[in-house]
């Protein structure tokens, strides 16, 4: 048992990985939508490259959208409106034309004439109010159909017999004139206008509750395709017809009640290609980024977007699968990218891309589309934290999709007629959502603990609280380091690596300096040497310790681990050289490892870039007469040196690589020298 419990101790970097891989697989699995997934890619307007095709059931045939929409259209040119008639009102106006009346036309008119405008206006309210009076302007053909509703009873009339409130006065003058009343025109007038309400409303809830009614009457389907009928023959081309029912026969295929072997069967499927996808990118990272593999973080972390990127997907998907574009999948390699290198974000990109095109419709297309662009964004950011960058690299992915899928859309239509303007918006939005990664990758640093180039930036900045410190406690050590990350970034640019993280830690390698500056030389500004009281082993301890107190401020101020590496590597584990000499001097059996650095040595192209720098810059400064011949020696002696003690065997930069570090520092040596070429005698 003990001996079982040890072995889970050793191996549980090993076993969380496992643990990490299959949880990724189940939870992406579980993310997908469980129905069966159609076999053929249906080529439209192009001949059948399968075999012949026969139904493997009874389905029946779907309309196109374009039938739909005619049937919805022509169910709106014959639908017929309801209007609201209320007989309260009429009731009411004719009681008011009652009271009116009196008040308008004095008692000293005849009882014929009377009697003959209150007949007149008798008649003309019951004539307005047979079909109601209606104030709102609806723009319709008069001669429509509506239905007036008055009570519980619909009556069908043609619309012009409801009078409308604009139409009011020409029908009193005309009504006036025909009953030879035109002397009392202005007082019957102004008494119907003062009276007169109008009593008819559209009903639009019931308008549309009986248009939806109608709509929901329409069929989707037409005809039925029994089992075993040919569908399509091979090479026949599908258009027309033989489109829709392919259409249709993938819609239902896809649509179907699985049974619950059938369903088993299908996660399996799922599980294995899920399985292998995830595998190849371990794989993939195991074999060439042995560094991050090692770091379970850094594993998690890129599992993390992988999934996270699926998410959105399924999620945009389940919404509405025509926004399937909106989803800044380019924001995967680009954060990828920024955190780790261009190969790792392009294949952990195509990753995803392959998991993606199980569940998008048109997956070639798809597929295409955003591999392109993935490959666009690897190209075109080179230096993430500069915003300029970013908004061009957004927007040459907005054009890469708009160019794309403008080619398949006239490959497939044979038509620009056919390409949807919308879809561009969909892209255009899908890269403007890829400016997040900013934010996102700020989030990222916060929980993960990873550095991108952007917080890289910020700390490169000599104005920083720490840098400025050290600037006034060791200035010597301060102007050294900003020598040295001149050279760092001159080679790191040289052999490809990365320049800004080379300089940041150059920047900081030597901080532990500040603890006890005056005890190393480009800071003892009299002739008085700190050293000169301490033995050489006293000594020695106070040169390794600035390597330790390095560390210790770094995490106090909580700088980044891998800027702390440059710390902790930038003397790998090589001895104080000098004072081991003098001890040797007093002891013949003094042991170089009690003047030895305590290590780690440099594990990356970066910090053995720093050692190199580093060396050379300091023991630079003790050449008294210097020559290009000179300074080529002392730069090949001093990397040789550092290459025979085994300094740069963990890190993964080459002899050719190393070779063209030596070249930068000759050349920037003899520049800051102010060398000139020696000519011969």
């Amino acid at each position: 048992m003990k001996s079982f419990v040890s072995y889970l101790y050793k191996n549980q970097d090993l076993f969380y990985k496992v643990f990490l891989f299959l949880l990724t697989t189940f939870l992406i699995v579980y993310l997908f939508p469980k129905g069966g997934k159609f076999q053929y890619e249906i080529p439209k307007g192009k001949p059948w490259q399968y075999e012949n095709l026969y139904a493997p059931f009874d389905f029946a045939i779907l309309k196109s959208p374009e039938e739909i929409a005619a049937e919805k259209e022509r169910i709106n040119q014959e639908h017929i409106p309801y209007y609201e008639y209320k007989d309260q009102v009429a009731a009411e106006v004719t009681a008011d034309l009652e009271e009116r009346f009196s008040e308008t036309f004095p008692d000293t008119l005849t009882p014929n004439q009377l009697n003959q405008l209150e007949t007149f206006v008798d008649q003309t309210v019951e004539e307005i109010y047979e079909y109601g009076l209606i104030q709102e302007i609806v723009p319709r053909d008069p001669d429509q159909l509506v239905f007036l509703k008055k009570g519980n009873v619909a009556s069908e009339i043609p619309y012009e017999r409801i009078i409308k409130q604009n139409e009011l006065r020409d029908f009193l003058n005309k009504e006036i004139d025909e009953s030879q009343l035109q002397l009392f025109r202005e007082e019957l007038v102004g008494l119907f206008f003062d009276t007169l309400r109008p009593n008819v409303s559209f009903n639009e809830k019931l308008t549309q509750d009986e248009l939806q009614s109608r709509y929901d009457q329409i069929s989707y389907t037409r005809g039925n395709i029994e089992r075993g009928t040919i569908i399509v023959a091979k090479g026949e081309v599908v258009e027309g017809n033989k489109l829709q029912v392919l259409n249709s026969l993938k819609a239902e295929y896809e649509s179907q009640v699985w049974s619950q072997a059938n369903y088993n069967w299908m996660i399996l499927g799922y599980s294995l290609l899920v399985f292998l996808a995830l595998l190849m990118l371990m794989l993939f990272i195991k074999k060439y980024r042995f560094d991050i593999f090692q770091n379970n973080i850094k594993v998690t972390f890129i599992f993390f977007n992988l999934l996270l990127m699926v998410l959105l997907t399924v999620l945009v998907i389940k919404f509405n699968v025509k926004y399937v574009y909106v989803v800044p999948l380019c924001i995967l390699p680009l954060t990828i990218k920024g955190f780790f290198d261009s190969r790792l974000g392009l294949f952990t990109h195509v990753i995803t891309v392959l998991l993606l095109g199980f569940i998008v419709p048109d997956s070639y297309e798809y597929m295409f589309l955003q591999i392109i662009a993935g490959i666009v964004t690897i190209l075109t950011v080179s230096e993430l934290y500069k915003r300029a960058n970013l908004f061009i690299t957004v927007g040459q992915i907005t054009l890469v999709y708009i160019v794309s899928y403008f080619a398949f859309t006239v490959i497939q239509e044979g038509s620009i007629y056919e390409v949807e303007p919308e879809t561009f918006l969909m892209f255009l939005f899908g890269g403007v959502a890829t400016l997040f990664v900013q934010p996102l990758i700020y989030a990222y640093e916060k929980v993960f603990g990873l550095i991108s180039d952007m917080s890289l930036l910020e700390l490169s900045d000599t104005n920083s609280k720490l840098l400025k410190e050290l600037s006034d406690k060791a200035p010597g050590t301060f102007h050294h380091s900003l020598n040295v990350a001149n050279l760092a970034e001159a080679a790191a640019n040289e052999i490809g690596a990365n320049s800004m993280l080379a300089r940041v830690g150059a920047l900081y390698h030597d901080i532990g300096k500040m603890k006890n500056p005056t005890y190393f030389t480009e800071n003892q500004t009299t002739s008085v040497n700190s050293h000169d009281e301490l033995s050489p082993k006293e000594s020695a301890e106070i040169i390794i310790e600035h390597v330790i107190n390095g560390i210790e401020i770094a995490k106090k101020r909580n700088l980044p681990d891998r800027v702390i590496d440059f710390i902790r590597t930038h003397h790998g584990t090589t001895t104080v050289y000098y004072f081991f000499k003098k001890e040797k001097e007093i002891n013949q059996h003094a042991d170089p490892d009690d003047f030895r650095y305590p290590g780690p040595t440099p594990f990356s192209k970066e910090t053995a870039i720093l050692m190199m720098c580093d060396s050379v810059e300091a023991a630079s400064k003790s050449i008294k007469e210097p020559t290009s011949r000179l300074i080529d020696d002392f730069v090949e002696k001093i990397i040789n040196k550092q290459m025979e003690e085994g300094q740069f065997l963990n890190s993964n930069i080459t002899f050719m690589e190393i070779q063209l570090v030596k070249k930068v520092l000759k050349r920037k040596l003899k520049n800051i020298y102010h060398l000139r070429i020696e000519y011969p005698e």
